[in-house]
């Protein structure tokens, strides 16, 4: 589900290939975090692409597993793995450069939102469907990609934004043809690697300590409407209807 490797300039790919439409279980947000956590702390890597098999980046959390589950542990589960997920992207101690083909939606968006760079296919588009799911979240990045107001129609009508509005906002530095796109990513990549390894995780240092905001602390503001909507049913009422 999660595979990395390092090549021999220092750039770590980090791999998620969950078919059908990469929506990850609890396991699978927690896998992608330690492996983040380990590219961070081996002083050979100096870059990461965060990249995914299949047709689609990352379809967010897996639904079914929710639907299946009884009691919370479940929905307690996943809000604590994509947590864990998106707060190893952005506390990576080397840049983080996010390849999205295809679709990024919900917990992708929490992904790509905290990556330091991102190159993204020309059919590439970005989402956040969660009120049709009966959740909230990510808002938080969302907003890290597009302006204020384009965030909360976004939210509000579930819909969706291409990689191109993406590059015109300056969210995405390329938009290129998908059998591209992991060459463009690691053509970012190694230009990072090839700059001396301590100024660089510096330089993600500084730049994370003068954020406007803290992203893990927001985040974990939004996953409490979350947990409001499962509590008192809605949740189960909007993921059923969206089943149907």
């Amino acid at each position: 589900m999660i595979e990395s490797t390092v090549d021999d300039r220092g750039v770590a790919e980090i791999v998620m290939d969950n078919p059908p439409v990469n929506a990850l279980p609890v396991k699978g947000w927690f896998d992608l975090a330690s492996a983040l956590h380990d590219a961070g702390a081996d002083p050979a890597v100096r870059a990461v692409v965060l990249r995914a098999g299949g047709r689609g980046f990352n379809a967010g959390v897996d639904i079914k597993e929710l639907q299946a589950a009884t009691g919370f542990a479940a929905l307690v589960g996943v809000n604590k793995g994509c947590a864990a997920a998106f707060a190893a992207v952005y506390d990576c101690p080397v840049p983080v450069v996010a390849a999205v083909q295809g679709f990024c939606l919900g917990g992708g968006i929490g992904l790509v939102g905290n990556a330091d760079v991102i190159v993204a296919s020309d059919d590439a588009t970005f989402g956040l469907p969660e009120v049709d799911r009966g959740a909230l979240g990510a808002a938080t990045h969302l907003a890290r990609l597009v302006p204020q107001h384009k965030m909360r129609a976004m939210m509000y009508t579930s819909a969706t934004a291409t990689a191109a509005e993406l590059h015109a906002f300056g969210s995405v530095l390329r938009v290129v043809p998908r059998e591209e796109l992991r060459a463009a990513a690691f053509a970012v990549a190694h230009d990072i690697a090839a700059k001396d390894p301590a100024v660089i995780r510096a330089a993600k240092e500084s730049l994370n300590g003068i954020d406007p905001w803290d992203p893990k602390r927001s985040y974990r503001f939004e996953q409490g409407f979350t947990f409001e909507l499962n509590l008192t049913g809605v949740a189960d009422k909007v993921r059923d209807d969206f089943g149907r």
